[in-house]
């Protein structure tokens, strides 16, 4: 094999497939990106055989074949190399080294043989369907946060993605929970996904998809079989496992009868439970709302430290209530939000409260109070 292409062109691709491949591997070839040069372009593919990403660039191929080399060490060198460099992928007679060079630079990479490179079969896709790529992206950003990371509820380690059907129109639903709080959000069901299976996007799976579709004005191909998920976004693909297990009923935990609504500037309430929860510790990181006509006063107590109080204006005409949340669920879905204030619908201090998002419909959020 010997390849010529343009740094940015190599640096970019190996920046979307290197993240894929885990630091640390007890199978060497795992930690190899496999290259196969073809016709004029550059084939890039890492896997940590629950996820794989492929993607081609354009390249000057004198002669074709294919090869695995680290893919860290192979991103670093190219990262190092200066702007507007060419580099050329050189692999020697006996296929057991690859040279890349580039200017006054060479390296000397140990390769293992391409037939040892797993491929992570997606057996037959079921559903396909194209979805622009802020949608999808939204969909990602306004749960992503809530996803669980504690690995005995391994269902819950990741999005819940499926069709719902709301008022007669058909949505694609995004669902994430650790069991403290919960993210929904809705975009219009995309034409092809109408009966597709619910399915569970993993946590890893679901960080590489919020990097790739950063750019505005694409359409991202799904594909969904009964265990895999197929991503094409441009020139990148990929492909992943589904998690394997059984969503909980979320429904359940969305209150309805909350009748107490306390309207609040989304910054200014945010920056307020910032500076309050300063004092508290990391342990039990509790902001306690006292809500009452007109106002709501955040109060943090620290038997170690001392205790933070601050009052800001709120929209709030009901019983005064008295609720506690822990600081960084609230910041986190403070941050979700578009609009430039929040709406808490409230029913007492032990059950869960709804959060809207005043400048957009489609995504709600749930949160568990806490003893204050």
């Amino acid at each position: 094999m010997r390849v010529t292409l343009e740094r940015s062109n190599l640096l970019k691709s190996l920046n979307h497939v290197h993240r894929v491949v885990e630091r640390r591997n007890t199978i060497p070839i795992l930690s190899n990106v496999l290259l196969s040069a073809t016709d004029a372009s550059l084939q890039l593919k890492a896997t940590d055989l629950d996820l794989e990403v492929t993607e081609s660039t354009a390249a000057t191929v004198e002669q074709g074949g294919a090869t695995t080399v680290p893919a860290h060490l192979l991103y670093d060198i190219v990262r190092k190399l200066p702007d507007g460099a060419e580099v050329m992928l050189k692999v020697d007679e006996s296929g057991n080294s690859m040279t890349v060079m580039s200017g006054r630079s060479s390296f000397r990479l140990q390769c293992l043989p391409q037939a040892d490179f797993p491929e992570l079969s997606a057996g037959t896709f079921t559903h396909v369907f194209r979805l622009p790529s802020d949608h999808l992206k939204g969909l990602i950003e306004k749960t992503q946060f809530a996803i669980s990371t504690e690995e005995t509820r391994y269902y819950l380690n990741g999005i819940y993605f499926h069709t719902h059907e709301d008022g007669g129109k058909l949505t694609l639903r995004s669902v994430a929970t650790d069991g403290h709080r919960l993210a929904r959000a809705d975009v219009e069901a995309p034409s092809g996904s109408e009966g597709m299976p619910g399915i569970i996007i993993p946590r890893k799976t679901v960080s590489e998809l919020q990097k790739l579709v950063d750019a505005p004005d694409v359409q991202v191909t799904t594909e969904l079989s009964d265990t895999k998920i197929r991503f094409t976004i441009g020139s990148v693909i990929l492909t992943s496992k589904l998690i394997d297990g059984t969503f909980p009923d979320y429904q359940r935990v969305i209150p309805t009868g909350n009748d107490k609504q306390l309207v609040i500037d989304r910054q200014a309430f945010a920056q307020a439970v910032d500076r309050v929860s300063t004092i508290s510790s990391e342990r039990g990181r509790a902001v306690k709302l006292s809500i009452s006509s007109g106002q709501v006063t955040l109060t943090v107590n620290n038997p170690d430290s001392g205790s933070a109080t601050e009052e800001i204006v709120a929209d709030y005409d009901a019983d005064p209530i008295e609720i506690g949340f822990n600081a960084k669920y609230l910041l986190d879905v403070a941050a979700q939000l578009s609009g430039g204030e929040a709406r808490f619908m409230l029913a007492d201090a032990g059950s869960p409260t709804l959060i809207h998002d005043t400048s957009d419909a489609h995504a709600l959020y749930v949160l568990m109070p806490m003893r204050v």
